[in-house]
């Protein structure tokens, strides 16, 4: 059996519809492109061919990864969680004790993170180790760089 993906309400969004593109204008797209590809004679040299099969094969290749996502989705329930403990989909503001620095982050699962937007994995070293704490708590966690402190000042949605 397939391991659940956790995922937000906005991640799912985001996942349909890119899913809802892919399949409709991009596979259109692509299929064009190999239809041009084609009426250019012997396809054994054909490089535009080959780049549009190429592509055809990656595009497919993620339509059946969100696919797979999809199936196996687990939504977080975002409207029944409290502020007391730091879980999926928490956005929690931390205090970097090495830096002296504040930071944002929201917790996703793995599929949505995207550590530029502050999106962290519930299976990266912070995200892991926020999990289950509460405010005012500090959470060492081990980073490439060593081991960092970090204060919870805030849980929120």
């Amino acid at each position: 059996m397939a391991k659940p993906v956790m995922i937000t309400a906005e991640g799912l969004k985001q996942l349909e519809e890119e899913l809802e593109f892919l399949k409709g204008q991009k596979r259109k797209e692509v299929a064009e492109k190999i239809k041009v590809a084609r009426s250019y004679g012997d396809l054994s040299e054909n490089s535009e061919y080959d780049d549009a099969k190429n592509e055809q094969a990656i595009l497919e290749a993620r339509i059946a990864t969100i696919e797979a996502t999809l199936k196996n989705a687990v939504l977080i329930d975002e409207e029944g969680m409290t502020n007391e403990h730091v879980h999926v989909g928490s956005s929690v503001r931390l205090l970097n004790l090495r830096t002296d620095s504040e930071v944002t982050y929201k917790i996703v699962g793995s599929n949505e993170a995207n550590p530029s937007d502050g999106k962290i994995s519930d299976e990266s070293p912070v995200g892991m180790a926020l999990i289950g704490h509460a405010v005012e708590d500090v959470v060492e966690v081990e980073v490439p760089i060593g081991t960092v402190g970090f204060k919870i000042l805030e849980i929120f949605k």
